[in-house]
């Protein structure tokens, strides 16, 4: 196979991919709403007690816009998974189109899933009282360590759609990433979480992210944690791109596929 036909094949098949997400709109409407409720809960039945002064939906909305993300990353493991059981890869193969094409597809349609779910949850909370005083850079800026985390996130996804042998035990597996922004600092301050927590709060890379972004749209000095956050999410992306190829090339291989 040509590498020249390789970004046309994964323009195809991510056409394709959202196509298929039209097509489920149970699980898209899930997918869209349920990061706005919960946004909303911890606003409105929290947010009084977390912070008197009324302000924690500035605190809450980077953390909501990273629950968008774990939430669409059960969506696209669902996705490859599903392809790799009903003999839609072997019937690519057959086409001449390669692990590459079909990955790209599914991770670039998972983006564009979580620039919806973005883009709808910042619109309730503009809505709702949520004011950044940063400039268009600290906006660009939050927005580019964001796409950093899907990215990276939906590549790790796509990783877990080939590892997992159905649709249910791929939904499973994401489980953990959906929970992953609860023991950090998205929601509440690392500093009030027991000891013993506070240890992994800090240490896991949910933590630098959403303080990246958080102090992005304060427009403060963001310090060395957008390094640390940069680290985090280029060392996931690299280490899921060579999971999923050698996962792919298994797979594929293998002759119960």
């Amino acid at each position: 196979m040509s590498d020249v036909a390789v970004p046309a094949q994964a323009r195809v098949l991510t056409t394709r991919a959202l196509r298929m997400t039209w097509r489920t709109p149970d699980a898209l409407v899930v997918a869209l709403t349920l990061p706005v409720l919960l946004m909303l809960l911890f606003v409105y039945l929290f947010g009084g007690a977390l912070d008197p002064q009324g302000h924690y939906v500035d605190y809450v909305v980077p953390g909501v816009l990273l629950l968008c993300a774990t939430f669409g990353a059960s969506t696209t493991a669902v996705a490859v998974c599903q392809d790799m059981t009903r003999g839609v890869v072997d019937r690519l193969r057959s086409l001449d189109v390669g692990g590459p094409a079909f990955l790209t597809g599914h991770v670039v349609a998972s983006v564009a899933r979580n620039a919806v779910s973005t883009l709808l949850v910042l619109g309730v909370a503009l809505a709702i009282g949520f004011r950044s005083p940063a400039g268009p850079l600290g906006w660009l800026g939050a927005a580019g360590v964001l796409a950093m985390f899907v990215l990276a996130l939906s590549c790790f996804a796509a990783a877990v759609g080939l590892l997992a042998r159905s649709p249910d035990v791929a939904n499973g597996l994401t489980f953990f990433l959906a929970f992953l922004p609860y023991p950090s600092s998205a929601f509440v301050p690392v500093a009030t979480m027991p000891g013993w927590l506070q240890a992994f709060a800090a240490h896991q890379p949910v933590t630098p992210v959403v303080d990246s972004m958080r102090r992005l749209f304060l427009g403060v000095p963001v310090g060395g944690e957008v390094w640390v956050a940069t680290a985090w999410c280029a060392g996931l992306l690299v280490a899921s791109v060579a999971l999923s190829a050698v996962l792919f090339a298994r797979r594929t291989s293998s002759p119960t596929t």
